[in-house]
């Protein structure tokens, strides 16, 4: 249980997985990703996907020997707001353990990001953790014009078009895929734990899947991940999400250093689209 409480939210964000607690040291990413794609593909796109009264929750189960327990339960919600008078989607995804459990590991982690509504790029990224004795509060703002993050530790030079951990969740639920053929890769840029990395998505196509809550058409792809102490890197993770106007994520698996985990979508409020993927309840 405690090698995976430090990503409840971050399983969910599904491109980056598994680098806030790496050092410089254990971090191993291509030098250069060959794509067929460009770093102005992840940039400029509209929000065409979700809309502010948005929330979802999941379930996060962990396994060792093969059997899954819930070990978690999260939730994302939108709402648009402004932010130094700018309109932004204020987007707050929470994650704990459930109550079964919490006399294993405590966990109570709050991740924010304010996304400009326009532009999608974020303005401002907030990480609360609370996970057992262990705290850990920290703020990202960054200055698009002087192309800077402004962290809790200094100031870092960041491309034009960059991420955060949750901005790019719901930045790239926007990607239109049809653009793409199976096995292209989709880069983008994301600023974390005061690094900027040059991270991609493998499009795998289209398939059906069943899920705790029931069988949907899917949009099935890989994201790159980052090796640290819970996850091995490389394209390890695979990420199922809604094949449907509103994109939202249905299942994420990837093994870990110790065991698998396994999220599920298992509720969901105020869509913009009906969920027209779902073919039938579990």
């Amino acid at each position: 249980m405690r090698n995976v409480k430090p990503y409840l939210i971050l399983a969910l964000c599904t491109l980056l997985f598994g680098g806030l607690h790496a050092s410089r040291e254990e971090q191993e990413l291509p030098q250069e990703v060959a794509s067929s794609t460009t770093q102005e593909d992840f940039c400029g796109i509209r929000n065409t996907t979700f809309q502010n009264g948005e929330v979802l929750t999941y379930n996060v189960y962990y396994s060792i020997i093969g059997i899954y327990v819930n070990a978690a339960n999260a939730t994302f919600s939108v709402n648009q707001e402004r932010l130094n008078n700018r309109p932004v989607y204020h987007i707050t995804g929470v994650g704990k353990t459930t109550s079964s459990l919490e006399w294993v590991s405590k966990v109570n982690d709050r991740f924010e990001t304010f996304m400009d509504t326009g532009t999608l790029q974020p303005y401002k990224f907030v990480r609360n953790i609370q996970e057992d004795s262990y705290r850990k509060f920290e703020t990202v703002t960054f200055n698009r014009n002087a192309g800077t993050a402004i962290t809790n530790e200094g100031v870092y030079k960041v491309p034009g078009c960059v991420q955060d951990v949750v901005s790019a969740l719901y930045y790239a639920r926007n990607i239109d895929f049809n653009k793409y053929k199976t096995g292209d890769k989709i880069n983008f840029n994301m600023f974390l734990e005061n690094e900027v990395y040059n991270m991609y998505i493998r499009y795998l196509g289209k398939e059906n899947i069943k899920t705790r809550y029931g069988k949907f058409r899917a949009v099935k792809f890989k994201p790159l991940l980052i090796k640290g102490t819970v996850f091995e890197g490389g394209e390890k993770m695979t990420v199922w999400v809604s094949d449907d106007e509103n994109r939202i994520p249905l299942r994420v698996e990837s093994p870990l250093k110790v065991g698998t985990i396994k999220v599920d979508m298992m509720g969901y409020n105020n869509l913009r689209y009906p969920l027209s993927s779902l073919k039938s309840l579990r």
